[in-house]
């Protein structure tokens, strides 16, 4: 099967996920998910998942599939994809794909983001478990107040298959930084490193997203009459690009 064929095939099942779970307009993630606290030192769980071999792609996608498909409580997935059906969903290699899923879901379940339960004859089920990666309870994001919404498109329009793991980090992390403004904003240095992006990964996600025309970088002015004014980068996100297809490669 060519890459164009197993893509076609992975958004037909993207959309039944997201059909079948009934998702409407934003997932939501809680902020602890992508940005640490104030004043700890270790990275969030988003940047731990893009780190190692091969930018944690595998783990990353299948994490954010299966925090979109388990909608309610206790956020679990009964019936799940086998390694198969998760090969065919994110359009990876049959050769390889069933041994990769079944590799990053155990390192997921070893990192505390799920649990994995055996199911005879079926696939294990697989329980969403605290977003830090505490191995507490999952709560739904939108009882804790904020948080962090991706437009279900990112899934059903195959942007989650298009854009790569460092990309795909800064825009959650950008999702969360800007929150609502709808006009460019810097971002000040201290903040950017709570994200735990390299600024290696910052640029080559930020050059992606502007590529895709999902970010737009512009360099203002910092400061006012009394200070030293200097020129910085302001951001803003266009999420309206994520209702078309991205463009593939």
């Amino acid at each position: 099967m060519s890459p164009g064929e197993r893509r076609s095939e992975a958004l037909g099942y993207l959309r039944g996920a997201a059909d079948r779970a009934k998702r409407r307009g934003y997932i939501p993630f809680p902020p602890a998910f992508v940005i640490a606290p104030e004043g700890e030192g270790g990275p969030p769980p988003l940047a731990r998942l893009i780190q190692g071999g091969r930018g944690g792609k595998v783990r990353l996608r299948l994490y954010l599939c299966i925090t979109m498909m388990a909608t309610k409580e206790p956020f679990d997935l009964r019936r799940p994809p086998g390694p198969n059906g998760w090969t065919q969903m994110l359009g990876l290699d049959s050769r390889t794909g069933p041994r990769r899923v079944a590799s990053n879901l155990t390192w997921l379940a070893d990192n505390k983001l799920i649990d994995l339960q055996p199911q005879w004859g079926r696939p294990s089920a697989i329980t969403l478990m605290s977003a830090t990666g505490d191995g507490g309870a999952y709560t739904q994001p939108r009882e804790e107040g904020r948080y962090v919404g991706m437009p279900v498109e990112f899934w059903t329009r195959g942007w989650l298959l298009q854009l790569s793991p460092t990309a795909t980090a800064l825009l959650f992390a950008l999702r969360d930084a800007l929150g609502g403004h709808s006009e460019p904003q810097y971002i000040h240095t201290v903040k950017r490193q709570r994200y735990g992006l390299s600024s290696d990964t910052w640029t080559k996600g930020r050059k992606e997203l502007e590529e895709q025309g999902l970010l737009t970088v512009k360099r203002e002015p910092q400061g006012d009459f009394y200070d030293f004014t200097r020129l910085r980068n302001a951001y803003q996100l266009n999420l309206e690009r994520l209702d078309d297809s991205p463009s593939w490669s």
